[in-house]
């Protein structure tokens, strides 16, 4: 039997724009202006009045079981074709776009690791929430922890969560809140949102990864973590160990798949 092998789908979205004429690096991120910063705005709004201990601990036990629909990873992100991401200041474009040039971006950066390229491609994945009747502020976005006061480094801090209700409440105000000091990552109540779902699908689909992938999956939006370098009072010396995957922009790579998200991808240092 004679076996045909077709091109390689992800040969469209590889990353050989030229690096003179992609995005300056400190232009992306831009959350003071742009022709989308009301949407933006908007969406980081809803996200901080409505994420609280009570609705991150409802939407566990909503999709805990895991039993929603079955699917494929080129399914998934094909159905990302749908999705642009209200939360995003950089792009107006699909999903499926992004998770591809990211995949392609880290392949040719790290050649030899076959298991970060596919982080790449799966680190959005968990944006079909979005496409199941899911609001974006509950989807997309930068994450944090709730349960406790939100840090300087999170986005429009000042400006947005004077109607969470948690803020209101002495267990959740103070710098610790519910946690202890240095209780660790592993033992935080981070914001809803793709991350936290695609690494719980990870977990419950004993997916064959390393550590990294995991911490990778659960944090690139973390930034006032990986970036910000806020939240330190609760790390713990993995979580820190673990910092150096989080945090080497993406510089390899220009055009879109250097920027945000995947930039948090890469491991080094600054």
């Amino acid at each position: 039997m004679k076996v045909t092998v077709g091109p390689d789908p992800s040969l469209v979205y590889r990353p050989d724009v030229d690096p003179e004429v992609a995005k300056d690096k400190a232009s992306f991120r831009n959350y003071t202006s742009g022709p989308l910063l009301d949407r933006v705005f908007t969406t980081y709004k809803l996200m901080h009045t409505h994420q609280t201990v009570d609705f991150v601990r409802s939407k566990h036990a909503q999709f805990g079981g895991f039993s929603y629909k079955k699917m494929t990873v080129m399914e998934a992100v094909d159905l990302l074709d749908g999705l642009v991401d209200e939360s995003d200041p950089d792009v107006d474009f699909p999903n499926s776009f992004h998770a591809f040039q990211t995949a392609e971006g880290i392949r040719k950066a790290h050649p030899d690791k076959d298991w970060f390229h596919l982080v790449g491609l799966l680190h959005d994945l968990g944006k079909v929430l979005a496409l199941f009747g899911e609001p974006q502020w509950a989807v997309v976005g930068d994450t944090f922890p709730v349960g406790c006061r939100p840090q300087a480094s999170v986005v429009f801090c000042d400006s947005t969560f004077q109607d969470n209700p948690d803020l209101q409440d002495p267990r959740y105000s103070t710098e610790l809140g519910m946690y202890q000091p240095h209780c660790g990552l592993d033992r935080v109540l981070m914001s809803w949102g793709h991350d936290e779902y695609m690494y719980q699908v990870m977990k419950f689909n004993k997916f064959s990864l390393p550590p990294e992938a995991f911490y990778m999956i659960r944090f690139h939006s973390f930034y006032p973590w990986h970036t910000g370098r806020d939240y330190q009072q609760l790390c713990s010396q993995q979580d820190l160990a673990m910092l150096p995957w989080q945090v080497r922009p993406l510089h390899q790579v220009p055009g879109p798949a250097g920027r945000g998200q995947a930039a948090a991808l890469l491991p080094g240092a600054h």
